[in-house]
This record gives structure tokens, sequence and C-alpha cells, in this order.
């Protein structure tokens, strides 16, 4: 079920996107709204969901995770009990920052944070021995031309 939002919601969100940490008062002079107000319209998009949490970005290549994976994933196995083993075996393992379950050929693909392929080769070999899986293919990215948290919230 989508929530209601109306333009103000909206530049609430834009200006908490770009930067969470603004207080009440930067965010409510920046969307001219009362700071009761905004602070109301923010509680109301945490309590119902829209905003699921405030976080640091932090730079992977400063962390030494320079490397970005995308991990292609074919399986024969679609039963629950496979699939709880997989969710466990992904969730468990920190390099693994996404995992989308595809239409199409593929069956799941993951992406990684990892400092070199060595370390890939290491996430991999854990990953296969929590769970089988069929056909694994990795790509590494070369270039980041463009990577974002930002979800578009501008008026349909």
């Amino acid at each position: 079920m989508t929530t209601e939002l109306d333009a103000i919601d909206r530049r609430i969100l834009a200006e908490l996107q770009r930067d969470a940490m603004l207080s009440v008062d930067d965010v409510s002079e920046r969307v001219n709204l009362s700071r009761n107000a905004c602070w109301r319209r923010i509680r109301r998009l945490e309590d119902e969901g829209v905003i699921t949490g405030r976080v640091a970005l932090v730079d992977a290549e400063k962390l030494g995770l320079g490397l970005s994976v995308f991990i292609m994933v074919r399986t024969s196995h679609h039963d629950p009990e496979w699939l709880a083993r997989f969710r466990a075996a992904v969730t468990s393992l920190p390099e693994i920052t996404g995992v989308y379950r595809m239409s199409g050929d593929l069956d799941y693909v993951l992406r990684a944070r990892v400092a070199d392929v060595k370390a890939y080769d290491r996430l991999y070999q854990r990953l296969i021995a929590k769970v089988p899986l069929n056909d694994v293919s990795a790509s590494f990215v070369m270039e980041e031309i463009r990577e974002t948290t930002v979800v578009p919230v501008e008026l349909r």
C-alpha cells in the first residue's frame, strides 16, 4: 500500500535523503514549514514506515573495500527449505550488501564489497559452503558512474 504524500512530505524526504543529520529546524527552514509541523510530518513518515532508518554513508575505498562485485546466481532449487538456507547464507556474509530475486534467466543477483579479487574468492568459497548453487558468475565493477541511495520523491 502506498502512503499518500503531498509536496511538502516529498520535499522533507528529499532534504533528509540529501543529509539525514539535518536538524528539524534546518529541514523546516528548507521546506518553508514551522518547526512543529515539520517535526510532526517527520514522525508520521517514520511511524508509517516511509522513513525506515537514518544512516551514515561511508567511502568503501577508504575502508579498503574498493572492489564492487555483482554476483549472478542460478539454482535448480526452489523449495522453501533451500530458500531459507540461501537467505541465512547471504544475510550472514557482511560483504554482501544487496540480494535480489530476479525474473528472467537469473535467479538471484547479489551485490558485494570486497578488497580485491582474492577477497571475492574467499567470499565465494564461504557462500558455496553454506548453500548449494548450480551456477555462479561474477562481474567486477571497473568504474562506478553513479551510485546513490536516494529514492526519487518528485511528484508523479
